[in-house]
């Protein structure tokens, strides 16, 4: 469910129509809360719904965002109080010194990240993308996949050009073969291959670490009420990703029908493998602080990021507790 923004024809626009003043109680009495979650079309909402966990003891309000980095921009704004986003955003977010705390995690298969060039394509290896046009969303995990993929090939972003594009505009852009290749995740990669006559360059193994996270605004977070409601959601998002291992075919129905992805895209997906609730671990913090350097390395980010200082692990016995049962 990394980052998944949605149809490919869908306005790039941020609904924050529901994100008005929210009220909050103490932790005790989650029928006071307002939850305010950003969400990606085809994510968070659906799956809780498909996996029959969408009954919550408060209120939802949702926000709909085409990527991570514009999602963690609301949060640490407190235009929402926590959403879903992949390995990259929150290492930008924390460049800019966000008021956000990643607070759960999952774990994809890095398969789909994926370099993607047309069938009919020259380019055979990462050496052919030196000095071509790439598609990327800046600051998603697209973007961090292209950066590990181009240093294990003792290539940087200064060997190409890097065109800043959310998926939208970059499908109409690779069908068009204005760029010469796309960095994507699912569910675009399986869109592509099935209906964008795609070739995988290059998958993301052995370079993504397919990560994914809840993150929260730290407002939020210090608020009993909307605290106690976070640890309830992501504790749910934890038990829909399992149920979704075990249901692709329910799954794929159900990311279809949200996005108007045709079912075969959304069953290429799925069958790829969805994220899995993961422990936000020392290991999930390394990974993430080597993906963090290496922007730092490539210049992209101007000073260090230090990830630990953006890891609260308040939720880990609830998320610990929601991995272990069905």
């Amino acid at each position: 469910m990394r980052l998944r923004n949605g149809i490919l024809v869908a306005v790039a626009a941020v609904s924050l129509a529901a994100c008005g003043t929210g009220t909050s109680a103490t932790g005790d009495d989650l029928t006071k809360v307002v939850l305010k979650v950003g969400d990606q079309k085809g994510s968070s909402k659906a799956l809780l719904t498909a996996a029959g966990l969408d009954k919550a003891p408060y209120r939802i309000e949702w926000s709909t965002f085409t990527s991570g980095p514009p999602l963690l921009e609301a949060a640490s704004s407190g235009a929402i109080d926590i959403g879903a986003v992949g390995n990259t955003p929150p290492i930008f977010a924390a460049a800019a010194n966000a008021k956000i705390s990643v607070v759960s995690s999952a774990k994809g298969n890095v398969t789909s990240d994926a370099v993607l060039v047309p069938a009919d394509s020259p380019l055979r290896s990462v050496q052919d993308l030196r000095g071509k046009n790439v598609a990327v969303a800046k600051g998603s995990s697209a973007h961090g996949q292209i950066l590990l993929t181009l240093k294990a090939a003792n290539l940087s972003t200064k060997d190409l050009k890097l065109n800043f594009l959310q998926p939208a505009d970059a499908y109409a852009a690779f069908t068009q073969k204005r760029v010469d290749a796309w960095a994507i995740w699912d569910p675009y990669t399986s869109q592509a291959l099935q209906e964008a006559n795609a070739r995988v360059l290059v998958d993301g193994t052995g370079t993504a670490n397919g990560y994914s996270f809840q993150v929260a605004g730290r407002t939020a977070l210090a608020d009993p009420g909307k605290s106690a409601g976070i640890k309830d959601y992501v504790t749910r998002i934890a038990k829909a990703e399992k149920w979704a291992d075990t249901h692709h075919g329910d799954w794929a129905k159900a990311w279809s029908a949200d996005t108007g992805l045709v079912i075969k895209v959304t069953t290429a997906a799925t069958d790829a493998g969805p994220d899995l609730p993961v422990a936000l671990d020392d290991e999930v913090v390394r990974s993430e602080q080597r993906l963090a350097d290496a922007f730092t390395d490539d210049r992209t980010l101007t000073s260090k990021v230090d990830f630990q200082a953006f890891v609260d692990k308040r939720y880990a016995a609830d998320l610990d507790a929601a991995r272990s049962n069905s």
